[in-house]
């Protein structure tokens, strides 16, 4: 699989690549998000399930979301990395942990959402389009200039 980018956990024993660029880029400021980061925010990058290979051992932990969909959270059992979630309303694509990408910048953030729960210490991108939750479910589709609908 020749990819666009790799990525890995912090110990290396779970590995990524992805035969194609981030479709869509967001901050999420949500509590689990911010509970499962250890920071104020977690930046996540959306891409078709089909496009990304995961290779090593990996432990989920699913836990409902505001909207009543299941977000499972993979994670290292070894070391804890969080590397990617999965959401059960969104089964085509893969939500891949920026922090995991070994070429940083090849993602470019285009939205923060659950802006309304940021911590004041955790100050949000003005330049980036925010919702102050997430956006209605119809508006979730990604398009091809990474914007939302």
């Amino acid at each position: 699989m020749e990819s666009a980018f790799t990525g890995s956990c912090l110990c290396g024993n779970v590995q990524l690549k992805s035969k194609v660029r981030p479709q869509m880029t967001a901050h999420c400021h949500c509590d689990d998000c911010r509970k499962s980061s250890g920071t104020g925010h977690c930046t996540h990058t959306a891409l078709p399930k089909e496009a990304v290979e995961v290779t090593g051992e990996l432990t989920l932990f699913d836990k409902p979301a505001d909207s009543g969909n299941v977000i499972s959270r993979a994670f290292c059992p070894n070391c804890g990395s969080a590397v990617y979630s999965l959401n059960s309303s969104m089964s085509d694509l893969i939500f891949v942990r920026a922090s995991t990408i070994d070429q940083p910048d090849v993602i470019e953030a285009q939205v923060t959402v659950y802006s309304s729960r940021a911590p004041s210490w955790d100050k949000i991108d003005e330049s980036l389009q925010a919702f102050p939750e997430m956006p209605p479910q119809g508006s979730r589709e990604v398009i091809d200039d990474g914007a939302m609908k």
